[in-house]
């Protein structure tokens, strides 16, 4: 059975023969190397795939280069996850990770806030900008106050 290896932290001009290179030492144990780019650009998205035959033969991987620099770079390798297939089963398979949720388009997104949400929620900032909007909230507030 392959096991795929997750490598991020790539350098963004890096090309797929480059990342063959890092791993060619161990080229007899790998099936393939998949470097993921910009659909628009060509260029890296900064994460790639190395498919290995066995499931040790990745822990080594990931053991001999989880600390590996590349252009300035310091690589993260780890296991990948399973890719979903399909719908999730609810009630199936009690120790399988939880796969990372999908983008919605953004049409959807706002039919659902639109539906679903009462005039309280939508009035919650977004909580990454919470604190810079009470600063300027506190700013505005002096300065009305001020003239």
């Amino acid at each position: 059975m392959s096991v795929r290896v997750y490598v991020g932290n790539l350098p963004k001009d890096i090309e797929r023969e480059q990342l063959e290179a890092v791993f060619s030492e161990h080229s007899e144990e790998i099936i393939s190397v998949k470097l993921v780019t910009d659909r628009k650009t060509g260029k890296c998205r900064g994460f790639g795939f190395v498919t290995l035959k066995t499931d040790e033969q990745a822990d080594a991987i990931v053991e001999k280069f989880s600390n590996f620099v590349m252009q300035e770079n310091t690589l993260k390798i780890e296991k990948a996850l399973p890719r979903a297939k399909g719908k999730e089963e609810d009630g199936e398979g009690g120790n399988a990770a939880p796969s990372p949720a999908r983008r919605k388009s953004p049409k959807a997104n706002r039919d659902n806030a639109s539906s679903n949400s009462s005039s309280a929620e939508a009035a919650k900032p977004d909580p990454r900008w919470a604190d810079e909007l009470e600063k300027l909230k506190q700013l505005l507030a002096t300065q009305t106050t001020g003239s």
